[in-house]
């Protein structure tokens, strides 16, 4: 059993997390761009390196949870980046949300230094990172995904293999991502329209989210949105624009239409350029609340 890995990244999502990792007995050399964010971890038990380079152990395991698809090229390729410390043998597994073409370049040039690339995002908010509750995806060469599926298996409750093409989790995690964006914006009609009848907003929501949709996007989004409760944030409305760039950036590549991620987006694009960037991404849905003249 491998006890040291190292961990790149400590945003809402890395650092419960990484701290799963330490619970199941790893040691764990952490990195972060503002160290200061690193205190609770340290705390933890992490180690702190203070240069990105000396975070990875040649032939060992590095995991990344970084904000955008710059971010990770520039910690793994860039001057100062881990990917050619790494080494032969080395594995690195990305739980970042990206691009499947940002994967399929990491991917390669992994492969050109003789290391791995597993592309791993997650299903699951900051409290299911904290409870090891995360549905985890994983995609790239069979070896490597087993060699760190006990790390994934530490830090959620079930891992999807979807095959080895390097691309295929993103796809999953961006379709999944598009699929709560719907999810939320036919919340806030029906719940508008709700309230424009003189019924108490919640009241829907709980109808909803106790009949036909008892699951965990309606219980848990359902209540944000029939409350307009966005802060604090547990994934940015920026981050979510920033996905449903990536899902239309795919969808034209392959060539399948996606005309409803269209119009989220000039949802998403509206509530950023209305000063909301930093709140919750359900936020989206004041939007629709604007129009329908209940805001």
């Amino acid at each position: 059993m491998e006890k040291v890995i190292s961990f790149i990244g400590l945003g809402n999502m890395g650092a419960p997390m990484l701290k799963s990792l330490l619970k199941a007995g790893y040691h764990v050399k952490v990195y972060n761009r503002t160290p200061e964010k690193a205190r609770d971890v340290v705390t933890a038990g992490a180690e702190l390196v203070e240069n990105l380079a000396d975070v990875a152990v040649p032939g060992g395991i590095v995991i990344t949870m970084v904000s955008n698809d710059q971010a990770l090229e520039e910690v793994t390729m860039g001057d100062e980046g881990f990917g050619q410390k790494l080494g032969e043998g080395g594995v690195h597994l990305s739980m970042s949300t990206v691009s499947p073409d940002t994967s399929r370049k990491l991917a390669e040039f992994h492969h050109q230094h003789n290391s791995h690339y597993v592309a791993s995002p997650v299903f699951g908010r900051p409290d299911a990172a904290a409870a090891q509750k995360l549905f985890i995806l994983s995609s790239g060469p069979n070896e490597a995904k087993e060699r760190v599926k006990p790390f994934q298996e530490a830090m959620g409750q079930r891992v999807f293999d979807l095959g080895e093409e390097p691309g295929n989790a993103n796809v999953i995690k961006l379709g999944g991502n598009f699929m709560i964006m719907a999810a939320m914006e036919a919340m806030a009609e029906s719940f508008n329209l709700a309230e424009k009848n003189g019924i108490d907003r919640q009241v829907a929501a709980e109808v909803y989210a106790s009949t036909l949709f008892n699951c965990t996007v309606y219980n848990g989004y359902g209540s944000m949105i029939a409350n307009r409760k966005f802060e604090p944030a547990g994934f940015q409305l920026e981050l979510g624009l920033k996905d449903c760039n990536l899902v239309l950036e795919e969808a034209n590549a392959k060539q399948a239409p996606m005309p409803f991620a269209s119009l989220l987006h000039d949802s998403l694009l509206a509530s950023v350029a209305k000063g909301r960037g930093k709140h919750d991404w359900s936020a989206l849905t004041r939007i629709a609340s604007e129009n329908a003249g209940l805001e």
